[in-house]
């Protein structure tokens, strides 16, 4: 069972009236402590329902975004990540943009070991993007070449 001291920071969970973000909110995030830091496993979330505006055209941009990190001391809390990924839905970026944006706002909140963001953008104008950005500690740089690698080759 969690501490009320390990639960401090988690605001979002169990609130009933949930709001929706109507623009990009980073601040949204929260974490709490991995109680297990000093084993390395992984974490994947899956938002099959992300949506983000083209820049340039206003319309709706539809992806599938699979988080996967490996934690070190602070872990993210799934429905403050929900809600932060909702918050794209009138966000006018490219999709390697909203990519990078997540990543980075996730390394900045947990200090991951390593973190990787996929994202399974549905065609528009024939097109599919599937941008794919990772992050990782000196420790875990050979994964980030590795995986990197592997995602040029779509395995």
């Amino acid at each position: 069972m969690r501490t009320e001291t390990e639960l401090t920071g988690v605001t979002s969970l169990g609130q009933s009236g949930t709001s929706y973000p109507s623009d990009y909110s980073p601040e949204l995030l929260e974490t709490f402590v991995n109680k297990h830091p000093e084993n390395e496993y992984l974490v994947t979330f899956n938002c099959p329902e992300f949506t983000s505006l083209c820049p340039k055209t206003g319309q709706p941009d539809f992806a599938k975004i699979i988080i996967n990190y490996i934690p070190r001391e602070r872990m993210v809390e799934s429905k403050s990540l929900k809600l932060y990924l909702f918050s794209f839905r009138n966000h006018g970026d490219f999709h390697e943009d909203c990519i990078n944006i997540i990543m980075k706002d996730l390394v900045k909140l947990m200090d991951p070991r390593y973190i990787e963001v996929t994202g399974i953008f549905t065609p528009r104008g024939g097109i599919s993007i599937y941008p794919f950005a990772n992050y990782g500690d000196a420790e875990h740089q050979d994964m980030v070449r590795a995986r990197l690698l592997a995602s040029f080759r779509n395995e």
